[in-house]
């Protein structure tokens, strides 16, 4: 596998471009499923209403909530299905660590205009430092139109906007010796212009109202956060990887996707009705109204048997057939930090998909749900690692406990290899992306 060519093999190539495309096109979880769900729609799903009833007829569908999206498909199913016909699931998802803004963010310090920010999730902060810093989000607007008065729209400013400066060696020569200390209430608010002799920028709620278009008064609440604006793109003598902000965890939302649209095109009839539910929230521990721990997968699966027919009892025997495949992305074997790995592990960058591990239920995967990756690994041509934290190390989790304790669905957790998780610039094989695909296309769409 890794004598092949990432520069001249057209399929490596379209995977890996058109995973920088749907990175660069998705700063925010809302504009990663706006952006998911362009690619479903653009190959004939239609989205369905949460208040609308379930579609009943054959067809290719897609459900959104914020910065979350179940896309499913009956289209290729018999047409005597039984109601309980059981599913196939690819769960990811769509948030990754970075600087939120607070509420009321605007402060002053020391002749700059300052901006308040929270840090969403775990991520490597001193990687937030000296890079410019676009702003995206969602805002909540006044709508006569709609009958809550309420109407959502998606922002985003490529403008570098802001900067978090790091201080210069020689005001704290410690760095050196001691490492960087970094507060996250004093250090890492972003400054976005000098505020010399009283003039600057207008508070920033006035300033994204007029962004967007509208008055201030009408401005009812925002959800803004930052972003890197360096590009997605291939990197490496060969162009054998691809770095960019967010690869965890939209590689796998992409892939996902990739995945669905393959499973959509194959006219062979299939045992399962094939699914990709794509969550926010994982990085913050997934408990909201559309995070993994939440309804919104469970309720929507029984919606799916409940629209072919069945009732409560289908259901049920619908999840005891399911299987679930989590995904996320998963550490490489760093070559300046090998003691950190466990060294019976090792995980190559472009060695194939990874399975993960835990005993202790961190990952979901047990010997039923490794076994139904495996075999869509080997279905596929493609290798398969096995990634198991050392015995002494704290273990990372991610969806799939949750989503495998909501429905009780055989899960397996599995990912693809990553360097620099967590931090504003991740990075991760190009021959990896397309393997990952693949192995996601046999999972939902198996040969026949």
């Amino acid at each position: 596998m890794a004598a092949r060519s990432f520069a001249d093999d057209p399929a490596i190539a379209e995977v890996a471009d058109g995973l920088c495309a749907y990175l660069d096109a998705s700063p925010s979880p809302f504009h990663a499923v706006q952006a998911a769900q362009g690619l479903l729609t653009g190959a004939g799903f239609t989205e369905v209403a949460e208040t609308a009833p379930t579609p009943t007829a054959p067809g290719r569908y897609v459900v959104r909530r914020g910065g979350s999206l179940i896309a499913w498909s009956t289209e290729h199913l018999p047409a005597d299905r039984a109601a309980h016909t059981p599913l196939r699931v690819v769960g990811a998802h769509t948030d990754s660590p970075n600087l939120r803004i607070k509420p009321q963010p605007d402060w002053s310090r020391a002749g700059w205009q300052m901006l308040g920010v929270e840090v969403y999730g775990g991520a490597l902060t001193n990687s937030w430092l000296d890079r410019d810093l676009g702003l995206s989000g969602r805002v909540a607007v006044r709508d006569a139109d709609s009958p809550s008065g309420i109407g959502h729209r998606l922002w985003r400013c490529d403008d570098p906007l802001l900067r978090v400066s790091q201080l210069a060696i020689h005001l704290d020569r410690t760095v050196r010796s001691e490492g960087l200390q970094l507060n996250d209430q004093q250090h890492l608010a972003p400054h976005w212009g000098p505020g010399l002799g009283g003039e600057g920028r207008p508070p920033f709620r006035e300033w994204l109202a007029e962004r967007v278009g509208v008055p201030a008064g009408d401005l009812l609440g925002f959800d803004a956060m930052t972003h890197d604006l360096t590009p997605a793109r291939r990197i490496g003598a060969d162009g054998e990887l691809v770095a960019s902000a967010r690869l965890d965890n939209l590689a796998t939302s992409y892939a996902a996707v990739r995945a669905l649209l393959a499973a959509v095109t194959d006219p062979a009839e299939q045992p399962w009705v094939p699914v990709i539910a794509l969550f926010d929230h994982e990085e913050v521990g997934s408990t909201s109204e559309r995070g993994a721990q939440s309804t919104f997968l469970p309720a929507w699966l029984e919606r799916v048997v409940l629209a072919a027919g069945g009732g409560r009892e289908d259901y049920w025997r619908a999840l005891a057939g399911s299987v679930i495949a989590s995904g996320d992305m998963a550490h490489a074997t760093h070559p300046n930090y090998t003691e950190r790995h466990e060294s019976q592990h090792p995980i190559a960058m472009n060695g194939g998909p990874v399975l993960k591990v835990n005993t202790n239920l961190r990952y979901a995967t047990d010997s039923l749900g490794a076994a139904a990756f495996t075999l869509a690994c080997e279905q596929a041509g493609v290798p398969m690692q096995t990634f198991v934290t050392r015995s002494d190390l704290p273990c990372g989790s991610t969806v799939g406990p949750m989503t495998s304790a909501l429905t009780g669905a055989t899960t397996v957790d599995f990912g693809a290899p990553v360097l620099s998780m967590h931090s504003t610039r991740e990075i991760c094989g190009t021959l990896d992306q397309a393997g990952y695909a693949a192995a996601l296309s046999a999972f939902l769409a198996p040969a026949g």
